[in-house]
């Protein structure tokens, strides 16, 4: 058993050494505050369970169907009958409890830098200001909302 350990230790060493250098973060941008969005089937049951597990609701209404909960700086939004899927979420201008944020990059400045990177990064935002949001997908198909509120 040592020695698939250190089999395995050294093949993770090996291939760390060979991998290539993470890309530098393309400059101020930030994608604003980031939850996961989760498609329930009766968000009163699982909103009940995340606040045992110390959630506490910081926005939203059940009685519309989605609320957002939050448990030190992990958030998450509970949305019933509106997504088909869980969906990562990311809120330009927001920080991590829903304030304003100045300066921010807009969401049509990041659809484009996204695409201009080769992204394919949804339905072409045509607003020229205030709230609008897109849709991508990641290589293994989880899809990522970039929702701009403001």
């Amino acid at each position: 058993m040592k020695f698939l350990h250190g089999l395995a230790s050294g093949i993770a060493l090996f291939a760390a050494v060979q991998a290539a250098p993470p890309a530098a973060p393309v400059a101020d941008s930030s994608l604003g505050n980031f939850s996961v969005s989760l498609n329930v089937r009766d968000i009163a049951a699982s909103k009940a369970f995340y606040e045992k597990l110390g959630f506490i609701q910081t926005h939203g209404n059940v009685a519309q169907r989605w609320v957002i909960l939050k448990n030190g700086d992990v958030k998450i939004g509970l949305f019933q009958g509106m997504f088909d899927r869980n969906i990562l979420t990311f809120n330009p201008g927001w920080d991590s409890d829903g304030r304003n944020v100045d300066p921010f990059e807009d969401v049509r400045a990041i659809q484009r830098r996204l695409r201009a990177a080769g992204v394919e990064a949804g339905t072409e935002i045509t607003s020229a200001t205030g709230p609008a949001n897109f849709v991508l997908t990641d290589p293994d198909g989880n899809p990522i909302l970039i929702d701009q509120h403001r």
